[in-house]
This record gives structure tokens, sequence and C-alpha cells, in this order.
């Protein structure tokens, strides 16, 4: 105990001093958890339509024996390949999935406009939007609708 300091402003400073210490700690076991999605896992159907069309929209594409991978900035889809998820000793899957089971949504950075050119460009036909929709970022985003080969939707959203 320093020179000057009473019995109780000391204790009180070494009480303090523990509480800080476990809230630093608690704050810190707080923090850790899940923090957003790596990669979504889906089957496919059509292989060679499938990779044309993401690549036609602008995704990288790679491939290998069991799935085409496909970027999405540091996220990615990994689409299984027919003979991958339809093997009987493949159990890392969902037991029902099959093609189309997918409902995905990206975030498109620009304006609708922009939106419409990409897809045109790719001969991606819209099939509902723009229409207001509330999305994971907690508030309201422009939304448009389009399919991939296998069925699977997709939703690009834009937020203002």
């Amino acid at each position: 105990m320093k020179p000057g300091i009473s019995r109780r402003a000391f204790i009180g400073g070494v009480a303090a001093a523990e509480v800080l210490a476990r809230g630093s700690s608690e704050t810190a076991q707080q923090t850790a958890g899940v923090r957003g999605f790596d990669h979504v896992a889906l089957p496919m159907e059509h292989t060679d339509e499938m990779l044309s069309f993401y690549r036609g929209l602008g995704f990288q594409v790679v491939e290998n024996a069991n799935a085409c991978s496909v970027y999405i900035g540091t996220q990615l889809i990994n689409f299984h390949r027919p003979a991958h998820w339809q093997d009987k000793t493949f159990t890392l899957r969902a037991p029902a999935a099959k093609p189309p089971c997918g409902d995905l949504c990206f975030v498109w950075d620009g304006t609708p406009e922009a939106l419409r050119a990409m897809l045109d460009r790719a001969g991606v036909k819209a099939i509902e939007g723009p229409v207001q929709r509330q999305g994971g970022q907690k508030r309201t985003g422009s939304s448009m609708y389009v399919r991939d080969p296998d069925g699977n939707l997709l939703e690009f959203m834009i937020y203002s």
C-alpha cells in the first residue's frame, strides 16, 4: 500500500481493478462468435450452363473434381457437381437437397441502371424488380430477382 492512501481507498482500488480485469476478459469472450458467412454449398445439375451463367455475371469461377467455386468478394458458393452430391458416400450435405434449392442474395454496389445493364450483357432476364425489401443490413434496399440455369433464385440488393 502506498503511503498517504487510506486502507479503504486501497481496497476500493483493488476491487475496481479486479472488476475491470474481469470485465475486459468478459468483453473479449463476448466478441468471439459467428461474424458472417464464409461460403454456401449447393448441389448443381447443369454444370456447363451454370458455369457459363456465373462467369457471365462477372464472378470468378474455380473448378475442381467435386465442386465449382464461385467467388463473391471474400465469400463463395460451392456448387457440388452432380456425381458428387448424388454419391451415397458423400454425407456432408443436406440429405434432401436437390437443384434448385438455393435462394441467394447479393449486395450490388451500383445503380439499378448499372445492374440492369450487367444482367442484359449477360443475357439474364429479371423475373421481378426493382422492389423494396428488408435486407441483412437491417434496412431497406431495392431488389431485383433472376434465376440461374438450375432454377436457384438470385436476388441483387441495392442499399442507398
